[in-house]
């Protein structure tokens, strides 16, 4: 492919521990065992161009929602030369809590996201306060506030953000989530964001308890397939084993950020 390769990054930067089973996927044996969550923001990076992907929770969200925050999500794009300051080009792949806080602190950004998921956090459906509780009021408005600045971009379904580089509405999770798919030196990757939490969800086709619509999520397993190159060109959302199948940048930055676009060590 005569395409330029990017490098994809994960930056860890929070943690979930003592998860129930039933948390993890719908009907599950309360006996087995249950895996934490880790929280993500990706950069895939070609040349001068840097693509940010979700932007974190905020701290005030860490606290009252009792996650454990590691560090910034932010600041930590530093940490592989990324400046939050120059980023021109920022994905929300849904309006949740951990992937949309910290929406001001992109002064050059335009925000690429799905026409339903802000019709869905901002209609009818968030009436309903079981549907409503992954979201935060404040994300919300400050994207309708990019709304108004003309800093969002809206896409309905598949869009190619730059060469190598498409966003896929799945659905599932929440009505407009949408993922990535990336052509790296391996090939095609997919960061799937929350469309799999987890390795087991789509491996195993265990739906996440956290759903809009079950059927959906279901067959956004099937697109992540169809999209990536093999099952180990998926990357899920906040599976902890991320960490410890891909490598490190530099010694110094082991257990926080790896890299993507080489192929697992432990697929």
């Amino acid at each position: 492919m005569s395409i330029e390769p990017f490098e994809v990054f994960a930056i860890r930067y929070g943690h979930l521990g003592n998860r129930h089973p039933q948390e993890n996927f719908i009907s599950a044996d309360p006996h087995e065992l249950a895996s934490d969550l880790d929280y993500f923001v990706w950069v895939a990076r070609r040349g001068d161009s840097s693509f940010v992907f979700d932007t974190g929770f905020a701290d005030e969200a860490a606290v009252r929602r009792r996650r454990e925050s590691l560090r910034h999500p932010v600041d930590s794009l530093r940490l592989i030369g990324v400046d939050p300051d120059r980023v021109t080009n920022v994905v929300v792949t849904h309006l949740h809590y951990d992937h949309a806080g910290n929406l001001d602190r992109f002064p050059l950004a335009r925000f690429h996201l799905q026409d339903r998921e802000m019709a869905f956090a901002t209609g009818r459906s968030m009436c309903h306060r079981e549907l409503r509780a992954p979201f935060d009021l404040e994300n919300v408005l400050q994207m309708v506030r990019h709304v108004y600045s003309e800093r969002a971009v809206f896409h309905d379904g598949d869009y190619e953000l730059a060469p190598g580089l498409t966003l896929h509405r799945v659905g599932g999770h929440s009505a407009g989530l949408q993922s990535a798919r990336i052509w790296t030196r391996r090939g095609w990757i997919v960061l799937a964001s929350d469309a799999s939490h987890l390795y087991d969800n789509f491996e195993k086709r265990r739906p996440f308890p956290v759903v809009y619509n079950v059927a959906e999520m279901l067959e956004g397993f099937d697109l992540l397939l169809r999209l990536a190159d093999s099952r180990d060109h998926v990357i899920p959302g906040h599976d902890p084993l991320v960490m410890r199948r891909y490598p490190a940048p530099s010694l110094d930055l082991q257990g926080i950020v790896v890299c993507l676009d080489v192929p697992p060590s432990n697929p």
